[in-house]
Formats: structure tokens, sequence, C-alpha cells
């Protein structure tokens, strides 16, 4: 007799590491663990659950993005979790981003469907003449499935590694007779050994692009820019200086030994290794919607990407206060804004300085000689702005500005990926894709480490240019002649800007080792007084004090976990 049973494994790792949620009551069905295995449709389901467990950065964190706990913005609801991080307030017991449970959820989905995936019936197939192209099709496309499925544990580690340092590397599927109460942490250097080989194993065996139709599935570009990532990681500052966590007993979990130049040309060499496939380009950012838009999961930058379901929650989330609906959310920081260069003609650019009546006069110039970085613009919408129909009003007693609930703090809302097209009123929806990795990344990432190994390599200012360079943003390249460390700074500035609101600021700070000074520093806004039509007077004002402190290089360990799993060791100073 067949009985109602759930998915094989679901209740095991999930007990082993995910605290108070027992059960995981995802799917039932009427068929036996054996004939789940070996069906052709729930193997597919199964590889489509795991590509779930992906997580997107739009409204995750108690409907903020990860940017309102750096210096990129502010989130305007205070009883939001964010605000935990910005006041030092979170611990082992609370903490906004605590997704130890859901990664390991979806590595066990990864496990479940490797240890099942060769079981699938193909005998209708196999032994009909006429259906062996069918056969053969399917046999590769399980295998296929394998790599895409490493791949996406691969993620999933790295996801779990750069916030905890080293973690139990699990690669089986636990049953209930299994002893898990002593799991212990596997170093970090396993961790990035473990992440680095299952790329290289991927990219391998995986095609470099997909027919339109199968586009956002794993491709071989994604395994070696997830590699690029993980070994640009293991050679910046904090994996290889333990010294922040002094008298810590196990700095084998939170930091790396051996030469550091060699760390560095290896995370040069897996990023050019991408740039070398030939497939990814920069297209023009003048319309930011293409890249960052419904479509920008087809767009020639695009890495790897999670396309969401149509929907206009981030848009109500993140609309001015003003607007239909709009409920405002992550507002960028003035720290952010006044990082975006002035461009002074085609050949100069310099920074932005209140102190220069021209540029104070006119803030957010988009032509003449104090044009600002195009950027600016496209990511972030300042004062006065034609926004959906009218101006922007972020001056004190405007529309969208102070006297407001949940209006601006910083003087500023944001723009990148939000579909400003859609009527809330109505309910219209959209497709959003959330971009974990994209062209521009990798060639930063490649010019940054060749920076550290090979300095004075011109493909360092190359590839920096071209970022700079792209159409749309037709920044001018870099100076000539900049020593190891002006460039190293000029790296880290363009990252600052590209990639703002992409959750890498978060990641960056903390692997430079400039967390204190950046994150622990007061968060900036701009205060605005109407003058008359045209004409506004601006204040930098502090909207907030915030706090770091060198035990927040790398999370806790949730309590919850120390407590199921006697052989997890807590992370330094928590």
């Amino acid at each position: 007799m067949k009985s109602k049973i759930f998915l094989p494994g679901v209740i095991t790792l999930l007990i082993l590491l995910s605290g108070c949620e027992k059960l995981d009551r995802r799917m039932t069905t009427d068929l036996t663990a054996d004939e789940v295995a070996k069906s052709w449709t729930y193997t597919q389901d199964r590889v489509a659950s795991v590509y779930s467990s992906l997580q997107n950065g739009f409204i995750n964190i108690d409907g903020a993005m990860m940017a309102s706990a750096t210096d990129e913005a502010e989130h305007t609801q205070e009883t939001s979790a964010i605000q935990k991080f910005n006041y030092g307030s979170w611990n082992a017991v609370s903490n906004p981003d605590n997704v130890w449970a859901g990664y390991y959820q979806g590595i066990r989905k990864a496990n479940e469907f490797l240890s099942s995936s060769d079981s699938v019936n193909l005998d209708l197939y196999k032994f009909d003449p006429d259906q062996q192209d069918v056969y053969f099709s399917r046999l590769a496309t399980i295998k296929q499935w394998k790599y895409e499925v490493r791949f996406l544990r691969a993620f999933f580690y790295f996801e779990l590694v750069k916030r905890y340092g080293g973690v139990p590397i699990i690669t089986k599927v636990y049953s209930l007779k299994d002893d898990y109460n002593n799991v212990k942490r596997d170093s970090l250097q396993k961790c990035i050994r473990f992440i680095t080989s299952e790329c290289d194993s991927c990219a391998a065996n995986l095609p470099a692009t997909y027919a339109n139709t199968d586009l956002g599935r794993v491709t071989k570009g994604a395994a070696l820019s997830l590699k690029s990532r993980m070994l640009l990681y293991a050679a910046s500052d904090l994996y290889n200086t333990p010294s922040w966590a002094s008298g810590y007993d196990h700095p084998e979990l939170i930091s790396l030994t051996g030469d550091r130049a060699a760390k560095w040309q290896a995370a040069a060499n897996a990023a050019k290794a991408v740039i070398d496939l030939g497939v990814y380009s920069l297209p023009s950012l003048s319309t930011t919607y293409t890249l960052f838009g419904a479509s920008g999961f087809r767009n020639a930058e695009v890495i790897f990407c999670r396309r969401n379901g149509a929907s206009n929650s981030f848009e109500s989330a993140s609309f001015p206060v003003g607007y239909d609906m709009g409920n405002s959310g992550t507002t960028p920081s003035q720290n952010l804004v006044d990082d975006y260069e002035v461009k002074v003609n085609s050949t100069t650019s310099v920074p932005f300085d209140w102190n220069n009546p021209a540029m104070a006069a006119n803030p957010y110039a988009t032509s003449g000689a104090t044009a600002r970085d195009p950027r600016l613009s496209n990511y972030i919408l300042t004062n006065n702005t034609d926004y959906m129909g009218r101006p922007v009003e972020c001056w004190t007693g405007g529309r969208d500005g102070k006297g407001i609930a949940f209006a601006t703090k910083t003087g500023y809302y944001l723009k990148k990926y939000v579909n400003s097209t859609l009527s809330l009123l109505t309910g219209q929806t959209a497709v959003h894709s959330w971009i974990f990795i994209r062209y521009a990344e990798v060639c930063l990432n490649y010019a940054e480490a060749l920076n550290e190994c090979n300095p004075g390599n011109a493909n360092i200012k190359t590839y920096v240019d071209n970022v700079r360079k792209r159409a749309g943003v037709a920044m001018p390249g870099l100076p000539s002649g900049l020593s190891q460390s002006q460039m190293r700074d000029a790296i880290r500035h363009e990252r600052r800007i590209e990639l703002a609101f992409e959750d890498h600021r978060f990641w960056d700070v903390r692997r430079w080792m400039t967390a204190p000074a950046v994150l622990g520093a007061p968060l900036k806004g701009v205060e605005i007084t109407k003058v008359d039509e045209s004409t506004f007077n601006y204040n930098v004002i502090t909207v907030e004090d915030r706090v770091f402190q060198p035990k927040m290089y790398f999370y806790p360990i949730p309590q919850n976990e120390m407590i199921i799993d006697k052989g997890l060791v807590q992370n330094p100073l928590w």
C-alpha cells in the first residue's frame, strides 16, 4: 500500500541546522520515496526547488535592502530590524540577516537531488529504438542539472562563508539515524577550496550560453565568476589578518595562511577567465531600466541573476512618500552622493566639493562644467528631479520631504531597480530580476586583484576605464601614472559608485577592513530649504550616529544552532 510521505531527507539536515523549524512541509505526495526519485517530473521540480533557495536583495531584511546597513543608505522606518546593524544591537540571538537555516535548507535540497538524480527511470525511452534521441537528451539534461545544482550549492556556501567564515561542509543527506549533534565547522581554507573546486567542475561542464527560453540558468560564466569573487575575498585583508581577533582559539575558522601575492594572482586569473570567454559586455547605461528592470535578465552584462515573479512590492517600498501609495524605504545617503565625481570635461573629473560655490549652487547638475557622474541621476532621485509626472519635492515641507511620516531623512530616494512605469493605484506589476553577478563587477575584480599582484600593469587602468567610459556613463578614464595605493583607492571608489545598492558595500568594507571607519562613521544627509521655484539651499546634516565593532566583521553563529549542535564553535568576540 502506498502511504503519504514527505520527500526523503527533508527533516534531516533541517533538524541538524535550522533550529526551531523542525519540519519542512514543502510538498506531500502519494508516491513512495523510490517512485519520487524515479520520476522525471519530480526530479525536474527538485532542480527548480534548489533554484528557489536563491535569495534576492530587494526588501528581504524586514522591508529593507542591505544598503541601509551601510554608508549607502538609511531606511526610513525606525522599527525595521535592519536598524539593529546600525545601532550595534544585533547578536547571536537576534540577527536581522539570519540566513543560516535558509541556506542550509537549500544545501539540503541540493544534496537530496544529487543523491537521487541517477535514479530517474528512463526505460520508456531507453528500450524504444524510436526514442533514442529523447533518451540521450534526457541523460544529458540530468548530467547538466547536476552541475547546475552543484553550482547553486557552492553559491549557498559562499553566502555562508562571507557571513560566518568556516562553516560545516555537508555533501550527504543525513538520516534520522545519523549523529548530527557534533558536526564541526570546517576551516575557512577548506570551505574556499570546496567552493572554488566546485566552480571549476561546473565551469568545465556547463554551457557558456543558453537559448532565450532558458535564460537564468547557471552558465560556465557564472561558475567562473563565483570563483573570481571567492578568490578575491580570500586574498583580501580580512581573510589574512587574524590579529583583530587576537586570542581566538580557532583562527583557522576566520583566516588563511600562505602567500598573499599568489592569492591575488589566482583571483586575477579567475576574473580574466570570465573576461576571456568573450560572452559578456558593457552595454549602454543610458537607461538603467534595461539593466536593472524587468528585462534585465536578457542584458549582455548579466552573468547570474534571480528572476522573480511579477509584483510591485519593491515600488511600494521605494516610491517617494508623496506619490500614490509610495512608502519610501531605502533612501541613499549624502556620504554616497558626495562620492559621485564632477565631470569637468571629457578628460578630467574631480571630487565633488560643497566648498566650491559653483558645485554647491547646483549640486546635481547633469550638464555643464559641474556636471556629476551620470550614474548619480541613474541610481538616485535628487531634489527637484522630474519623476513620474512631477518634480520630486525633497525639501522640508515638500510633498516628499521632512514633515511627512516616512519621508526621506537623507534628502534622497532610490531610483536603481525601481520601475517608475508602474501605477500602484491600478495594481500594475512587473518582473524584477535581482542581479547576483554582472560583468562590471568582474572587470573591477580583475583590476583590484591585478593591482595587488602586478601593480602598474596596463590592464588595471584599462578595465576600470571600461566601466567608467561605457556608453551612458562616459566618465573620463583614470589619470595615468597612479601609484599602487592611489589605484587601490580609485578601484575601491569605482566599486562604491558602480555597484551601489547591489549588496557589495556591506562585504567590501569588511574584507578591506575599513568597516570601523566607514560603518562606524555618522550617516549624512542633506536638509533642503526652498527659496523659490528653482532655487534651494542645501545643508549637510548628520542623520544618524552608527556603530561598528570588530566582532562584526563576521556574523555570530545563531545561538539556536549552537544549542542544537554542540560541535559548533562561536565566532570571535561574540
